[in-house]
């Protein structure tokens, strides 16, 4: 692992790093906050998935959580969104597939499957280099994200039963198998057997009885990605016939930016705090 950055930061340090990835077959960069409390001991992890075209560096840049992760005493871990490098099979005109959108999920197709593993680092190697090099205690961990990155976090603690301990998104894409910004991506990364698409989708995981304890979702009102490629009263609707609890405030005037984002980021943060022990 190289450290390529570290900056305090509300008396804690944010970095950035790269390493050699094996599920990815690339060298993937992440970033971690860890907040002034991981001087005294191990604390709580909480990972962000970003969505489409972000990198780790979107959210460290806009997302505005420093300050809550400090008081609240949580680490913070954003990812990459996909593999990359010249020879990462990659589409450079389409921001829906390829670099930026790999929609969380193990590839199966050719040329795809051996680069576009994103399901099996997030929650495999990423957290062992993370609870093997960072003082942070990983029997406490949650999950949030924001539009691909929602759908990643709800469909990773939905398959992962008792690792999360809690789960929120901003404008999830609730059923990535028929958004007109995502169907297109699974067809290439998964084939065209709709059936194999079900791990990878929110509301059709619900139905197949996977279940979180809760959640926790803000959806802007004014986003122009709400009809077509979001959607969240299917999520509503599924999680009301499964007895899952869900919060989901739609805010009048919000878009889909990070303007939107940074203005509930506290929230979300407060919310995860009281359930990881750290609030």
């Amino acid at each position: 692992m190289e450290t390529l950055s570290i900056a305090r930061s509300f008396d804690g340090t944010q970095g950035v790093y790269r390493h050699r990835s094996d599920v990815c077959q690339c060298d993937m960069t992440f970033a971690v906050f860890l907040p002034p409390q991981a001087k005294d001991g191990p604390v709580p992890v909480l990972w962000y998935l970003s969505g489409l075209t972000c990198t780790h560096q979107n959210v460290m840049d806009k997302g505005e959580y420093r300050r809550a992760a400090a008081a609240h005493g949580v680490a913070i871990i954003c990812p990459d969104t996909s593999p990359r490098g010249d020879h990462v099979p990659d589409e450079k005109d389409n921001w829906q597939f390829g670099s930026g959108a790999g929609f969380y999920l193990d590839a199966t197709e050719a040329p795809y499957a051996a680069n576009y593993r994103m399901a099996s680092y997030i929650a495999q190697e990423l957290p062992a280099l993370i609870g093997a090099n960072f003082p942070v205690d990983m029997a406490r961990q949650g999950i949030f994200g924001h539009s691909m990155g929602g759908h990643g976090a709800i469909t990773l603690a939905l398959k992962h039963p008792g690792r999360y301990r809690s789960v929120s998104a901003f404008a999830p894409i609730a059923r990535p198998g028929v958004a007109g910004w995502s169907r297109p991506a699974f067809e290439k990364y998964l084939g065209t057997d709709e059936a194999a698409w079900r791990a990878y989708d929110s509301v059709l995981l619900i139905e197949d009885g996977h279940r979180v304890p809760e959640l926790l979702v803000d959806q802007g009102k004014a986003d122009g990605f709400l009809d077509d490629g979001l959607r969240p009263w299917l999520l509503e609707e599924a999680c009301r016939h499964a007895n899952i609890p869900l919060t989901l405030h739609m805010r009048d005037g919000y878009d889909h930016s990070y303007f939107f984002i940074s203005t509930f980021m506290a929230d979300h943060i407060a919310w995860h705090a009281v359930r990881l022990g750290s609030s």
